[in-house]
């Protein structure tokens, strides 16, 4: 079971990309991602957070992802995990598990 907290970077905007017609906003993917990881590593931590790319952003690493999707180097939303990236546009859970478990997460059934 991982004691290590590791980061999730949900990368999006308040408006649904055009390639994304009919996927959950960014902060709806957020909100869901948040809750299944929750429920499938209990009492594992992990630390997620919502970048909004059309914010005025500080962190010198995050303008610079956000710069690359406002170019459409990326869809968004864009999922990075521990500076990975995992998924963008329409995202599923899986990967996202993957990558989890291979920073130690264990499922709990």
């Amino acid at each position: 079971m991982s004691t290590n907290k590791v980061k999730i970077e949900i990368y999006g905007a308040d408006i649904i990309c055009a390639s994304c017609v009919n996927s959950p906003s960014s902060k709806d993917t957020y909100e869901w991602l948040q809750a299944a990881i929750g429920r499938k590593y209990p009492e594992q931590p992990f630390e997620i957070e919502y970048i909004d790319i059309e914010s005025d952003l500080t962190d010198a690493k995050q303008k610079e992802i956000a710069e690359q999707v406002l170019n459409d180097e990326f869809f968004y939303p864009l999922v990075i995990i521990a500076d990975e990236v995992i998924g963008e546009g329409h995202i599923q859970l899986k990967p996202v598990f993957t990558a989890l478990e291979k920073h130690g997460y264990v499922a709990q059934s």
